[in-house]
């Protein structure tokens, strides 16, 4: 690991995860004044975030571990919320094709805003790849046990009013994707997300629009993805 995490790839990876930083840090920060105000001590944040790892749906087992909600349904919601990283993983069969050992972790640590970054960073050298891939991956997973632990020793001291404060997630997943939407030029699979998503909102309603959109969502994507592989066969 020593070897992996040195040197230039450490440089670079350090400054590309920057912005994370910044908001990992304060992200973080909500969660574990969450966790702080649901009486859970510091230790709990750390391990959560060590063992979990998933920003969004951290936030909601705040709620499920206050609700007493049943495994089965915890499991069910754990699957709704971080259905995305579905179409995250498949788009990222290539570039994690040949990173080894290193695989397992690249998969559990994989989270928005190390899938933008991955996805925005051609320059990286072949041979630095899998190093890159892991030291970007472990950063952001730091940056995140840090600003957890953080929000719950500052909750514990500090008197907060943290009604609201679990919007911070979904202005981010907003920005990352407006950046995102920015850096392509093909915009085809995120309309068909947002077409697919409001149909499903409309016709199914809130309580099970969110699956189903997924499964159209993963379909169409699939179908997308099959066609262009038959136009550059025959161009």
């Amino acid at each position: 690991m020593r070897m992996l995490i040195k040197g230039k790839v450490l440089k670079t990876a350090f400054i590309d995860t920057l912005p994370i930083l910044a908001a990992y840090i304060v992200l973080g920060i909500g969660f574990g004044v969450l966790m702080s105000d649901a009486g859970y001590f510091p230790l709990f944040s750390f391990f959560m975030s060590v063992f979990i790892f998933a920003g969004a749906m951290q936030y909601v087992a705040v709620s499920l571990l206050t609700a007493k909600v049943m495994p089965l349904t915890a499991l069910l919601i754990t699957f709704l919320v971080n259905a995305r990283h579905i179409f995250y993983g498949l788009s990222l069969l290539e570039r994690y094709k040949d990173t080894g050992k290193l695989k397992p972790y690249l998969i559990f640590g994989l989270t928005d805003e190390t899938y933008s970054l991955v996805c925005s960073q051609p320059y990286v050298k072949n041979e630095n790849k899998t190093a890159y891939y892991f030291t970007v991956t472990l950063l952001n997973h730091i940056y995140w046990i840090t600003g957890g632990v953080i929000g719950n020793v500052l909750g514990s001291v500090l008197p907060f009013n943290s009604k609201g404060i679990e919007f911070s997630m979904t202005a981010l997943f907003t920005v990352i994707f407006i950046e995102q939407w920015k850096q392509t030029k093909d915009h085809t699979p995120a309309l068909i997300g947002i077409v697919a998503t409001a149909v499903s909102r409309i016709v199914f309603g809130i309580d099970y629009f969110l699956i189903i959109a997924m499964v159209i969502i993963a379909v169409s994507l699939l179908l997308l993805l099959q066609r262009r592989k038959e136009d550059e066969h025959f161009a």
